[in-house]
C-alpha cells in the first residue's frame, strides 16, 4: 500500500477540502483524522506483511452489505453498531420507509433477506461496486468487542443468547472446566470468562463472527476502504457517512451502553499475562490496522 493509494481512497471526499471555511470548522476536520486512520490502516499493513494483492473471490465477502441507491457498501461488523447500521442500510435501499429506526426489529435487521450482500452479486457486478462505490467500516478495541460478545451471548437471557449457550457453552464447559456438572454441561448457562479465554485460544478466533477479527471479516489490507469509523465517535462517524453519500435525513439511534469498557480491567485480570498475550497474537492484526493498544487496560502496551 501507498500514499497514492491514500489519495486515491479519499478522492470522493476530496471536495470537502475546497469548502468554505466556516463549512469545513463546523465539520471538525473529520477527514484529518480520516487521513491519520487510513496511514495507520496501511502501515499496519505493510508492517505485518498483509500489504500483498490477494486474488478474491467476490463470494465470500458476504459481510458487505450493498446500498444501490447511494452507491454505499458497509461491512458490518458484529457487537460494532451493526444492528443500527444494518437499519440504516434498510432504510437507504428502501427496505424500510420508518421514520424511528428502533421501530425496525433486531431480529429483522439480522435477517438473511434484510439487507443485499456483494456475495450475492456477479463477479463482474461485485467488481464494479468494490470500485466505484464509497465503502467503509466500523472498528473497535478488539478486547472490549471481545468482552461485549461474552457478556451478550454467554451473560444475557435472551433468545440469541440461549443459542450461544447452547452451541458453544456446552462444548466450552464439557472441554474447559474441571469436573462440570451434568447441570452445567446440559445448560452451558455459566460459561466463565476465562473458560470462554480458554476455548478461543485452544480452538481459534473465527468459530463465530461475534469474536472473528475485523481483518478477516473486512479484508481491509486487500479492498480499498473509502472510510474507517471507530465505535468510539460513532455518533459522528456515522453522521460523516451518511453526508458522504449524500443520504436523506436518518437520525442514526443512541447505542444503548453496557459500559463494557468499564469492565475490562475487572475481566482481564482474571487473565495471566501469558494468555494475554497470546490472545493479543490472535488479534494482533486489528489491534495495529486500527490503532489499538493495551495501555489503558494493563498500563502498559504489548510489543
Amino acid at each position: 500500500m501507498s500514499f497514492k493509494k491514500l489519495e486515491v481512497k479519499w478522492a470522493s471526499v476530496a471536495v470537502l477540502v475546497i469548502m468554505p471555511f466556516a463549512a469545513i470548522h463546523a465539520q471538525k476536520y473529520p477527514w484529518l483524522e480520516q487521513i491519520s486512520r487510513q496511514e495507520q490502516l496501511m502501515l499496519g499493513c505493510d508492517n505485518l506483511g498483509l500489504g500483498s494483492k490477494v486474488k478474491l473471490n467476490v463470494t465470500e465477502l458476504d459481510h458487505i452489505l450493498v446500498d444501490h441507491n447511494h452507491k454505499l457498501l458497509y461491512c458490518y461488523v458484529p457487537k460494532v453498531a451493526c444492528t443500527n447500521w444494518k437499519r440504516v442500510m434498510m432504510v437507504l435501499t428502501g427496505e424500510s420507509y420508518t421514520a424511528n429506526l428502533l421501530d425496525i426489529p433486531a431480529s429483522l435487521a439480522h435477517s438473511d433477506n434484510s439487507t443485499l450482500k456483494l456475495s450475492q452479486l456477479s463477479p463482474p457486478e461485485a467488481t464494479s461496486c468494490l470500485r466505484d462505490y464509497t465503502m467503509f467500516l466500523m472498528t473497535r478495541h478488539p478486547f472490549e468487542r471481545l468482552l461485549s460478545a461474552y457478556r451478550n451471548k454467554f451473560m444475557d437471557s435472551l433468545p440469541s443468547s440461549k443459542y450461544f449457550q447452547s452451541r458453544y457453552g456446552r462444548h466450552i464447559v464439557k472441554k474447559y472446566r474441571s469436573s462440570p456438572s451434568k447441570a452445567d454441561i446440559e445448560s452451558g448457562a455459566n460459561v466463565t470468562f476465562r473458560e470462554f479465554i480458554h476455548f478461543l485460544l485452544q480452538e481459534g478466533v473465527t468459530t463465530n463472527e461475534h469474536w472473528t477479527p475485523i481483518f478477516n471479516l473486512c479484508r481491509p489490507c486487500t479492498l480499498n476502504y473509502t472510510f474507517i469509523g471507530h465505535y468510539e465517535s460513532l455518533s459522528e462517524d456515522s453522521k460523516t457517512v451518511l453526508d458522504m453519500v449524500r443520504a436523506p435525513a436518518v437520525v442514526f439511534p443512541a447505542t444503548r451502553t453496557g459500559h463494557t469498557k468499564e469492565y475490562l480491567r475487572q475481566y482481564f485480570q482474571q487473565l495471566s499475562i501469558y494468555e494475554i498475550q497470546h490472545l493479543y497474537k490472535l488479534y494482533e492484526a486489528d489491534f495495529k490496522l486500527f490503532g489499538y493498544g493495551l495501555e489503558d487496560m494493563l498500563g502498559y502496551d504489548l510489543a
